[in-house]
């Protein structure tokens, strides 16, 4: 069947290569062969002016599209909540795969008795932080970054009272927290939970081959979320979740999405459940109607506050 071998990109963490092996079976599964490049990261690329100039944006997906519009690699498999929603030129979205849990949960040491009164909760994510303020305004959320391995030890190694993790994450590669809670009260990012394969416009065999792998209610739901935070962001990073749930009983999709400000003070959030006809605008005109409802402004102070 298969003469190509797809080069499947990835970065070396755990997770990442959990992402790449779960693409390469189901490839495998088809008949077509494969092979998992792991690629450096960008810190060992001299990244020229003109690869800047195809729009390449975001910090975890920039070394793996280089490799891919330099020919290094065929395919990227990506956690779908990190893609910058414009892709770079000649890149394109080739396959959703099947959702995942959409949920955040808190990891915490000891116990949960913080949360009645003073705590610190560690999280790099706007989203997170603002949602956790919101409805924690006494807490104070330090930053951690890193890989789900690294920041589960840093959490370990600090005398924070908890951290903030998507569980599909965690899942994936079983590293679940002895002590750790569903914050279902939390919105997640958008496309929390899928994971997304790129290829390149004109490799039509690679189309071809991940079209297989394709989920229609996934690839929908997460275009309904990813097009609200596009509409909102502009480009700019902002505390945004949002969430799109096919109904198959009524045939209709619940669509939750909300801004916050950076302290969690203010929240403007949408919530509504539309027939599935309309899933095409639905988060276009839904981030409308928060920017007309008080959007417009705060997302200038986000941008501003972003910049100081």
């Amino acid at each position: 069947m298969a003469e190509k071998t797809i080069r499947i990109g990835t970065r070396d963490s755990e997770l990442a290569l959990w992402q790449a092996h779960t693409v390469e079976k189901k490839l495998n599964d088809l008949g077509y062969k494969t092979e998992i490049v792991a690629v450096k990261s960008t810190g060992d690329i001299i990244l020229d002016k003109p690869l800047y100039e195809l729009g390449i944006t975001g910090i975890f997906t920039k070394t793996l599209d280089v490799a891919m519009i330099t020919g290094q690699v065929d395919i990227a498999v990506h956690s779908m909540k990190d893609v910058p929603t414009a892709l770079p030129i000649g890149i394109v979205q080739a396959a959703v795969l099947e959702r995942a849990n959409t949920v955040d949960v808190l990891a915490y040491k000891e116990n949960l008795d913080f949360l009645e009164s003073n705590g610190t909760i560690a999280t790099g994510s706007l989203r997170r932080q603002a949602q956790w303020l919101n409805r924690y305004p006494n807490h104070k959320v330090v930053d951690l970054r890193g890989n789900v391995n690294l920041r589960m030890r840093k959490l370990a190694d600090n005398d924070w009272n908890g951290a903030v993790f998507a569980a599909a994450g965690l899942e994936r590669i079983n590293l679940k927290s002895e002590n750790q809670i569903a914050l279902d009260w939390m919105i997640p990012a958008p496309a929390q939970g899928a994971m997304l394969v790129v290829a390149m416009g004109n490799d039509n065999f690679t189309l071809d081959a991940l079209s297989h792998l394709n989920d229609i209610e996934t690839e929908i739901a997460t275009y309904i979320e990813r097009q609200f935070l596009k509409t909102l962001e502009g480009g700019c990073t902002a505390p945004i979740g949002a969430l799109a749930k096919y109904n198959e009983e009524e045939d209709t999709i619940h669509f939750q999405g909300a801004l916050f400000s950076l302290d969690g003070k203010e929240k403007i959030e949408i919530d509504k459940i539309v027939p599935i006809e309309e899933w095409k605008k639905l988060g276009f005109y839904s981030a409308q109607e928060i920017l007309n409802n008080g959007g417009t402004k705060l997302m200038t102070e986000i941008k501003n506050n972003l910049k100081k």
